[in-house]
């Protein structure tokens, strides 16, 4: 059987534009010859396309689409992901579908078996989960069809699984000996060789080629990287497409160990990183109905990077750079934002605050001792340019990008309504030390980002010489704390147990918890780790803030209310 996969970069609930991919698609696999073509999990919607689920015309324009599609194409099959209603009155409405269709027809239906209810995703809110474990008949194949999750759940990968079946090891015991899964598996650093590994493993361990579509593009915070992939029974990679980018491969399960259809893919979790932002960026702006965005520069790492990611995901004609120096700006900052103004290509607009602040100041005073400026004078200044930056945003058209990193955010060294203003973070999930890393990569083979901007020390130029090390441990000890309390759920005394001092563990625990509200109103970020703020990390703003006090021994009521 020739089998070509195509990965799609969906637009949810544009269901135009969506049928108009696959008809694209579909038709060039029939130049190849192809006997089926597979796209991905809810390829008809869009994924994740969340409350839109709960809306009858969604549901039913969805199902309308798949119509058309099934009398669209002829002369080869086709495997897509649709929702479908669930007929039954008990359970929810609705299914994680796949359908099989061919010349009219629809030969096949199969509904996600495991839905995920971690991390970002709510399945469980929306479908039912399918029951059926039968492989099927199809061009002298036994094809067993699974949706994501469905193969997630082997006991060799996972030490503590969630699922009480293994749907691929059941339709393995029918008789299949060829499974496709359709997938939109959201991308986070480290997943890619994970799945590898864990895909390669189960077609070995069965024998079975295993056909994996995933999807392509940014929906909202989502990234998915595509690198749609076959294995063949031996676990050995023949066929896999590109790495955030729409691609198309075939591969010929009769001339396997001839097929060379493997196109490259990022060579290391840095490239990975740089370019599921780029991708994000670019999607984001363009799905929200923007064309160009907006970034204030301040001559440090952070802003400068949001410069380069929005250059190479939008053109740098469509980029606009904000300088605006206060009082304790410093030269060397101005100059670094010309030189990076140049290297990427930007205009550059300089617009100082002084003035502005003055005002401020002096409207203020009567509330205010001026012989003692503090925290709320530097945020004044963060709003200005906050203020400035979104009044040219609305004149001109254009997205704010805010700057801000995860180790910032994390423990709210940023000024809400300030630093924080934007329509997207799209550095808001990456480490102060991985920006870093992310600079130098860029600047591999040319200096896009000044030298002096990387070698500096970092600061918010708020107040007379102020360094973020004065206020925050230095960040590569800061990061690898954040790292083990948000990511990996580490407690205070396992952080200890890692060598960091139990004072310093519990003061950024605490700045941390403290600043929930602050994340509650940031812009949406670009998900690349694996617990990423946002809609996968939901922590209520009023609450006692950990570590948490354990019970006294119990008291006996008879020695209080003894007589005497």
């Amino acid at each position: 059987m020739k089998i070509a996969i195509a990965q799609v970069n969906t637009i949810i609930g544009d269901f135009k534009h969506n049928f108009d991919r696959i008809i694209y698609f579909a038709n060039k696999a029939k130049g190849f010859l192809c006997d089926l073509i597979v796209f991905q999990e809810l390829v008809v919607t869009g994924y994740p396309p969340h409350d839109l689920l709960e809306k009858k015309d969604f549901v039913d324009a969805n199902l309308a689409w798949l119509d058309k599609l099934v009398s669209s194409i002829d002369g080869i099959g086709v495997v897509c992901g649709f929702v479908d209603k669930n007929p039954n009155d008990e359970g929810k409405p609705l299914y994680n579908a796949a359908a099989l269709f061919e010349d009219g027809k629809i030969l096949h239906k199969a509904y996600k078996r495991l839905l995920p209810t971690y991390d970002v995703f709510d399945e469980r809110r929306y479908f039912e989960p399918g029951r059926s474990f039968e492989a099927f008949p199809y061009k002298g194949r036994r094809v067993g069809l699974t949706i994501c999750e469905d193969v997630w759940n082997d006991k060799n990968f996972f030490r503590k699984r969630i699922y009480n079946v293994d749907p691929l090891s059941l339709m393995i015991k029918d008789g299949a000996d060829l499974i496709i899964n359709i997938s939109s598996s959201i991308f986070h650093a480290g997943k890619m060789e994970f799945r590898w590994k864990m895909l390669g493993a189960l077609s070995k361990k069965y024998s079975v080629p295993i056909i994996y579509a995933n999807q392509v593009g940014g929906n909202d915070s989502f990234l998915f990287d595509g690198i749609s992939t076959v294995f063949d029974r031996n676990g050995k990679v023949i066929a896999r497409g590109r790495d955030f980018k729409e691609d198309f491969i075939v591969c010929d399960l009769k001339a396997a160990e001839a097929s060379d259809d493997i196109h490259p893919v990022s060579g290391s979790e840095t490239e990975s990183l740089l370019k599921a932002l780029i991708m994000g960026t670019r999607d984001y702006v363009k799905k929200c109905g923007f064309s160009k965005v907006i970034v204030g520069l301040s001559g440090g790492i952070d802003s400068a990077l949001t410069a380069y990611i929005a250059v190479m995901a939008l053109g740098p004609e469509n980029v606009m750079a904000v300088f605006m120096p206060s009082q304790y700006t410093s030269g060397e900052n101005s100059e670094d934002t010309k030189e990076l103004a140049k290297n990427i290509g930007i205009d550059l607009m300089r617009i100082p605050i002084n003035g502005i602040f003055k005002e401020f100041l002096k409207f203020l005073s009567p509330s205010f001792d001026e012989s003692d400026p503090g925290i709320t004078e530097q945020n004044i200044q963060a709003r200005i340019r906050s203020t400035i930056l979104m009044a040219l945003s609305n004149r001109h058209g254009s997205l704010l990008l805010s700057t801000g990193n995860k180790s910032e955010l994390a423990v709210g060294y940023c000024t809400l309504y300030g630093d924080m203003s934007g329509g997207l973070a799209v550095i808001s999930d990456v480490s102060k030390t991985f920006v870093y890393e992310l600079a130098r990569y860029i600047n591999t083979d040319k200096e896009y980002i000044p030298k002096r901007i990387i070698e500096k020390a970092p600061s918010a130029e708020l107040k007379p010489g102020q360094l973020d090390q004065d206020d925050l441990p230095p960040y590569e000890i800061l990061d690898s704390i954040l790292k083990g309390y948000i990511e990996d759920f580490k407690s205070v005394e396992e952080l200890v147990d890692m060598g960091f001092d139990k004072k310093l563990v519990k003061d950024i625990i605490s700045r941390i918890d403290r600043n929930e509200y602050k994340r509650h109103q940031a812009a949406p970020c670009l998900k690349v780790t694996s617990k990423a703020f946002g809609y996968g990390r939901r922590y209520s703003i009023a609450k006692k803030i950990s570590p948490y006090i354990l019970p006294s021994p119990k008291i006996k009521l008879q020695a209080i209310f003894s007589r005497p």
